[in-house]
This record gives C-alpha cells, structure tokens and sequence, in this order.
C-alpha cells in the first residue's frame, strides 16, 4: 500500500468516532513539533482492561515511512478494532 493510501485509511478509521471497544489509540512522539520519529500503537481489548503497546522508531519523520503506516494498518486490521483514535499532534520527548 502507498504512504497517501495509508495516510487517507488512518485518517478515515479516525473520523469515524467512537464504536467502543476493541480500541487502537495512535500517539507520535519527536524531539520537536514538526517532527515524529516515535510512534507508539495501543490496544486496549474491552473498557477497564489492560492495554498493550508497541512503539517504533526511526531517524526521519516516522509519519512519511510507508513501512511503518502500513503495520500500523496491519494491527488494527488484525486486532478488528471497532475504534480508532489517532492523535495527530507530536509530544516532545524530554531529552
């Protein structure tokens, strides 16, 4: 799948809104705003239950690796979650 397919499916199981649980949050982290080289992917299986979360990272900006955007596709596909939260704005790493 290309980067602009990926972007496009991500954004769109986002907007969907809220259809309870299973849940994907999806968090970008970076040594600044403008740039994400973290990404960190959580399922949460059912309200009160534990989450689980895998994190990757890269040098370059983390939301242009297409390798990336498309696992991220992957485990929501495979976890058939319901909801999707994708929180766009990059938190700063403390150094």
């Amino acid at each position: 799948m290309n980067l602009d397919k990926a972007q496009k499916r991500l954004t769109k199981l986002h907007k969907r809104g809220d259809h309870g649980y299973p849940l994907i949050q999806i968090q970008y982290f970076g040594a600044n705003t403008s740039l994400a080289t973290k990404v960190e992917i959580s399922f949460t299986p059912e309200q009160g239950a534990q989450s689980f979360a895998e994190s990757f990272t890269t040098t370059t900006d983390i939301r242009l690796d297409e390798t990336i955007q498309t696992t991220l596709l992957k485990i929501i596909d495979r976890a058939e979650a319901k909801t999707v939260v994708l929180r766009e704005q990059v938190l700063v790493l403390a150094k």
